[in-house]
């Protein structure tokens, strides 16, 4: 049998799981959350929760796959033959997760040519990204970070993936330090004389805001702060499982996670610094309230108001969210070339160039779900929905609660923790966590994700006003 190909060892494979995990949604999701959300309050319930759910959903997807050494639908057919529709679930979510993470590639690309070939000023109208992503023309930026994505995957592991990960993620932690310093350092005097600075955003940051907290107002946080940790980290759908697969067996898969959960969690922080104080310098706490238009709407202005240092800062933070973008695109679109090769037993090239079509097309579809194909469908968590909203409702907020409350009810009672006990032990390796896993992945789990998924699908609201 053919030797399945890999990573070169434990540094390739962190930097490409690390790459999966720190995306967009560490740099514009996580400061808007932590903004909305208490500032210092969120980052404490997210810090107890990467070191619980985050440690134990990693833990059981990378190990899965090295154990089995398969993707995810055959990973969890091997485990038991009635499990299978597990693994059908689990791909459907990267499948879905395709048809938009390009188009946000999209987005960002149109972001860095507004500050490469013009002052900037361009993005500071109040409707300059509600007009492009409504115009027909943005399909173009979607389609050329989608043809980016498969030119990598078309390579393969080692020399796609891992080399572009190790030269991408070590850049991208480089220019988040910086800016996030930068931030720290800015100074605005209003026109009544109150000066605020980076410091005082850094305060409103950190310090948990318990105002008006009730237990209904708590448990929302929470249950923000557990979505983004999905979001974040690339468990429960296939992903992790999948680049579990490509691991060597002499690769100790305890540090791997360590090293991973602080990747990820560190990167997410450093966000939140590089954002939050220039945000509260220049447009105060109103500006934190822009919710998701953070990124595209109200970091622009920061950077106009910079001056022509602003432009810098500018050109370097939207290539740095275009390189979280792109580590994170590869790995979406790896996961399914993975289970593709498995499913139809091609190679890697041809299945790489039919999925290019099929996600080319899907990119413009949903690219031009704002212009041609305009719908409003309201989602039974009540929000209402485009195109692309509705591809990240169900594969977000619907079967990733539900893939891991099954998957915790797997392992935990049918499979037995034992059995990834055994894989995090190989070669001598020290399972620290592993009576937390159990506790975890047994009784933990399978409630708190009950709890999750009824809230997502709608359902928690019939019962909590």
């Amino acid at each position: 049998m053919k030797q399945k190909s890999g990573f070169s060892g434990q540094i390739g494979f962190v930097f490409a799981a690390a790459g999966s995990a720190v995306g967009v949604g560490n740099l514009w999701r996580f400061p808007y959350l932590a903004a909305k959300d208490g500032g210092g309050l969120f980052l404490i319930i997210y810090l107890v929760l990467v070191l619980t759910f985050g440690f134990t959903l990693l833990t059981t997807d990378i190990a899965i796959g090295r154990k089995t050494g398969k993707s995810a639908i055959y990973a969890y057919e091997s485990m038991r033959k009635k499990w299978k529709f597990l693994g059908i679930l689990t791909f459907l979510v990267p499948v879905l997760i395709m048809t938009y993470y390009a188009v946000i590639g999209g987005w960002i690309l149109k972001y860095i040519t507004i500050y490469l070939f013009s002052s900037g000023k361009q993005a500071v109208d109040d409707n300059c990204f509600t007009s492009f992503i409504s115009s027909p023309s943005s399909v173009w930026f979607g389609v050329i970070f989608m043809l980016l994505t498969a030119l990598i995957v078309y390579n393969g592991v080692e020399k796609g993936i891992e080399r572009v990960s190790k030269f991408i993620m070590p850049i991208l932690l480089v220019m988040v330090i910086g800016i996030a310093i930068f931030s720290l350092t800015l100074k605005n005097t209003l026109d009544d004389g109150t000066v605020r600075t980076g410091i005082d955003g850094l305060k409103v940051y950190l310090t948990p805001d318990l105002s008006g907290l009730t237990v209904s107002r708590f448990l929302q946080i929470t249950l923000d702060a557990m979505s983004q940790l999905f979001f974040s980290l690339s468990v429960s759908m296939g992903i992790m499982i999948t680049y579990g697969s490509y691991v060597k067996k002499d690769v100790d898969l305890n540090k791997a996670v360590s090293q991973i959960e602080i990747m990820d969690t560190g990167v997410a922080f450093l966000a939140g610094v590089m954002i939050i104080p220039a945000v509260y310098v220049f447009s105060g706490l109103d500006g934190m309230s822009a919710g998701p238009g953070l990124m595209f709407v109200s970091l622009p202005k920061v950077f106009f108001s910079m001056g022509f240092a602003g432009r810098l800062i500018g050109i370097v933070f939207f290539v740095l969210a275009g390189f979280a973008a792109l580590t994170s695109c590869i790995s979406v679109l790896e996961s399914i070339t993975a289970n593709c090769m498995e499913l139809f037993h091609a190679k890697r090239k041809i299945t790489t160039k039919v999925l290019s079509v099929i996600y080319l097309i899907a990119t413009a579809v949903i690219a031009l779900g704002y212009s041609i194909f305009y719908v409003e469908v309201k989602l039974p968590n009540g929000s209402i929905g485009q195109l692309l909203d509705i591809m990240d409702y169900i594969s977000n907020s619907f079967l990733m609660p539900f893939i891991s409350l099954l998957s915790s009810i797997l392992i935990g009672w049918i499979m037995k923790p034992k059995w990834i006990a055994e894989e995090m032990e190989l070669n001598g390796g020290k399972f620290g966590r592993k009576k937390l896993y159990n506790i975890m992945i047994c009784y933990i789990m399978p409630v708190i994700m009950t709890i999750l998924f009824l809230q997502s699908t709608g359902f928690l609201n019939l019962f909590i006003k």
